[in-house]
């Protein structure tokens, strides 16, 4: 009787751990599932072309209040026009229109496209309309500084990046070749290692072109 008594004390105290080990089981299991179900993925970290184009580092154009999702394609052949061009600031090209080919941005330190040209001027020189045209929008983008934004016709458009602050002119106003929109500045977070100078890029149609292009018009 005694042994009896025995047996099923052990039987009883074995029973305890065994069920211990069950649930320290079962937490570990219910622990895993949850920790793979709840892991985030890994980020996708795959570039597939790893060219940036400075005017349009998102690869989208972007005016205030809009979404748009399509970035201007490169033009050939722009269409012939009788647009009375100029220079919206003389001075040293110091970085280069490049479409077709990567150009190395010393700010940034790595090679990207570049949609217009950067021309050197001393922050507070004027800088001017390079064709007649209305105001289309004037901002503070976030990478390319203080823009101002003008349409011209046969559906030219030209973008005047890198002002400073003090903008001459507003969303809608009619401007004539060679009038004073802004000044020289070095406000293109993209482009301060390039000093005090304006961006200036053009389209056609929604399609890049060399702004060399638009300046031979006249």
């Amino acid at each position: 009787m005694q042994n009896k008594k025995s047996n099923a004390g052990r039987f009883a105290g074995m029973g305890y751990y065994i069920a211990l080990a069950l649930c320290a089981v079962a937490i570990g299991v219910s622990g895993y599932l949850y920790y793979r179900n709840a892991a985030p993925e890994e980020p996708n970290l795959e570039d597939p072309s790893g060219i940036v184009d400075v005017m349009n580092p998102s690869g989208s154009i972007q005016t205030p209040g809009s979404t748009g999702s399509s970035a201007p394609t490169q033009s050939t052949a722009p269409l012939p026009s009788t647009l009375q061009t100029g220079r919206p600031v003389e001075g040293e090209v110091v970085m280069d229109y490049a479409m077709d080919c990567l150009a190395y941005n010393p700010t940034t330190r790595d090679w990207r496209t570049h949609s217009g040209v950067d021309i050197a001027a001393a922050a507070g020189t004027p800088v001017q309309a390079a064709a007649a045209g209305t105001v289309y929008t004037v901002f503070q983008d976030d990478t390319m500084g203080y823009t101002v934004v003008i349409r011209h016709v046969d559906g030219y458009v030209t973008t005047y990046a890198s002002l400073g602050e003090d903008i001459q002119v507003k969303a809608g106003d009619v401007v004539t070749l060679g009038q004073t929109i802004g000044y020289a500045g070095n406000s293109a977070l993209l482009e301060t290692a390039l000093g005090d100078h304006v961006h200036f890029s053009v389209t056609c149609d929604g399609k890049i072109v060399d702004p060399e292009v638009f300046f031979a018009l006249s």
